[in-house]
């Protein structure tokens, strides 16, 4: 395998989350990063945490030998993904963005807020895009059949009582499979992972049983099943996969 450069990956602020996951795969790899999180929306959505959460993940994936920067952005700001991809370009050799953010609050058809919807759609759609197209113009112009960079995003098929979450995160594909096609002449590999069901510390005892049951794996995913995916969707063994919605998930169907 040829040397792995630098990924960014946003949404890492939680140590039980798939971000999380996700990073420390990749510095196991042998990849620098540059994590994202954004402390007030961890704060808003009340899940298992600690302070230092974001801070002890980089320390860890700093242990296994990795140049990391945690780049705290709020990826509703139009300016923030363009900020992330610079703090790559200037850690160095960036290969690769991995999308595990989101903005997920519980809404739908007829409680929905207007200012939910687009605070939905601007993390999980507008960022989506916007990160994919400041890290496109890092790339060479002229065409090659060679893996100049790599793009990874999850996304959900949740979508009624989750609303504006499940809608967003639709448009998030859509852009990122489009990159497959419009980039792939540059080398971009671009796929989105859909995950199924995760205990990131969001479900009770009813949720896990019944997710439990309609798993023919037996069993809840982890961060780790994600972040294993990934981390061959970024080595070399991955770089004919593109374009493609793959499920990682057991087998779920809901």
């Amino acid at each position: 395998m040829s040397k792995p450069g630098t990924a960014v990956i946003t949404g890492v602020g939680r140590r039980r989350g798939i971000g999380a996951g996700i990073a420390l795969g990749l510095a196991a790899d042998g990849w620098d990063l540059v994590i994202n999180h954004w402390t007030p929306y961890d704060d808003r959505l009340g899940l298992e945490r600690r302070a230092d959460d974001p801070a002890q993940i980089a320390a860890e994936c700093r242990a296994l030998g990795r140049r990391v920067e945690l780049v705290p952005v709020d990826l509703a700001d139009p300016e923030g993904p363009a900020a992330l991809i610079a703090a790559g370009v200037a850690l160095g050799d960036l290969r690769a963005i991995v999308m595990s953010h989101a903005e997920s609050v519980d809404s739908a058809i007829l409680d929905t807020t207007v200012a939910s919807w687009d605070r939905h759609f601007a993390v999980n759609a507008r960022a989506a895009w916007l990160l994919v197209k400041a890290f496109a113009e890092t790339l060479p112009e002229e065409p090659t059949t060679e893996v100049t960079g790599r793009v990874v995003a999850l996304t959900s098929d949740h979508t009624a009582h989750n609303l504006p979450y499940g809608a967003s995160k639709g448009a998030l594909d859509r852009t990122v499979l489009a990159a497959a096609v419009e980039l792939g002449h540059r080398g971009l590999r671009a796929n989105v992972i859909n995950p199924g069901p995760i205990d990131t510390g969001w479900m009770d005892d009813q949720i896990r049983t019944w997710a439990i049951a309609q798993t023919p794996a037996g069993r809840l995913g982890t961060p780790e099943d994600t972040a294993n995916l990934v981390r061959f969707l970024l080595s070399d063994a991955g770089g004919w996969i593109n374009g493609q919605l793959l499920h990682s998930n057991g087998g779920f169907s809901n």
